[in-house]
């Protein structure tokens, strides 16, 4: 039996599956749950470790550690992959372990869907009556075929988990894969990767019919696809974030919208979010916009709560966390 002196008292500020997942760790934890929209997500008591998510109580802390702040706590746990909704002060000193990858699967599964969904045109099609449904078809059939996703280009900013799981999914459409990271490539990772390495997200831009924005938000990647980087995309390219919204300079994609530079965007992240009443994103025709969904699915959660219990025994025994943060690289 656990005493109350080995007895780790976790604070849970992701939902009440997690609770359920760490009951099976027994008594040495006591698990306190909280809810995820509390105001001041800091007030922990003395627990010694922090299970919490993105909030706007987050977004708002202050910028030096509030009165009631536990600067003994051990390990924080982040639901999500990106820190940049979170305060300095809480990432420093302590172990930090974030959601990178756990959603990979879903999120892919969402950029397919807008890459056919866009080839397919499948929004513009809606028959309201018989005469509709002769006229749509005639059009397909002897002035526009429908498009397809075999034979074009999927770029991909960014090849984490996400990146390395939307690429898969890809190539299984017949698509070539060129990708543009920050850190170098070794001759036998390209091979294993089957995928194509280019210098710089201009160029990126220059050879994608469809492209994906999948970086975490770093000081570095702050507005990085602004009007310089979008006058070098290829005609008629599909613009993707599934990133975060500060990556887009907002202006920009709509002048190149607007003028035909790119064809399309499909943006499940903004910023702020959500965008301000009447903001151009909510009408413009060539956008497709999502209340930041791409990372739900139905195993996310549980997935999440088995690696939290992975590194709780990780932590008990003194090894290495999955998913740690390293704030040199802000992820």
């Amino acid at each position: 039996m656990a005493t109350a002196s080995n007895v780790l008292t976790v604070i849970n500020q992701i939902g009440p599956e997690i609770s359920h997942i760490l009951s099976g760790l027994g008594e040495r934890v006591r698990v306190v749950a909280q809810s995820r929209d509390i105001s001041e997500p800091w007030k922990t008591g003395e627990a010694d470790i922090l299970l919490t998510g993105p909030s706007a109580a987050w977004r708002n802390a202050p910028d030096t550690p509030p009165v009631g702040w536990n600067s003994s706590l051990r390990w924080v746990q982040i639901a999500s992959a990106g820190v940049d909704g979170f305060p300095e002060w809480l990432l420093q000193g302590r172990e930090i372990t974030t959601g990178r990858g756990n959603a990979a699967g879903p999120i892919a599964e969402y950029v397919l869907l807008a890459l056919l969904a866009q080839v397919k045109r499948f929004e513009t099609f809606k028959p309201l009556s018989p005469m509709d449904w002769v006229q749509q078809a005639s059009v397909v059939k002897h002035n526009a075929p429908l498009g397809s996703l075999a034979g074009q280009t999927l770029g991909l900013a960014g090849y984490g988990a996400i990146g390395q799981q939307i690429a898969r999914l890809a190539r299984s459409f017949g698509m070539t894969v060129l990708v543009w990271r920050r850190s170098a490539w070794t001759d036998g990772e390209v091979s294993r990767e089957n995928v194509q390495p280019v210098a710089d997200l201009g160029t990126l831009f220059e050879g994608s019919d469809h492209l994906v924005l999948a970086l975490p938000l770093t000081s570095e990647t702050d507005r990085i696809v602004g009007a310089a980087v979008l006058a070098r995309a290829k005609p008629g390219l599909h613009l993707v974030n599934v990133a975060r919204g500060k990556m887009i300079d907002e202006a920009a994609l709509l002048d190149s919208l607007n003028y035909g530079r790119i064809a399309a965007a499909t943006l499940d992240v903004t910023a702020p979010e959500p965008p301000p009443a009447g903001h151009p994103f909510y009408t413009h025709p060539k956008i497709r916009l999502t209340p930041h969904i791409s990372w739900s699915g139905p195993d996310v959660l549980a997935s999440l709560g088995q690696r939290i219990t992975r590194n709780f025994e990780n932590f008990l025994q003194g090894r290495p966390l999955e998913a740690r943060l390293d704030l040199s690289r802000g992820y």
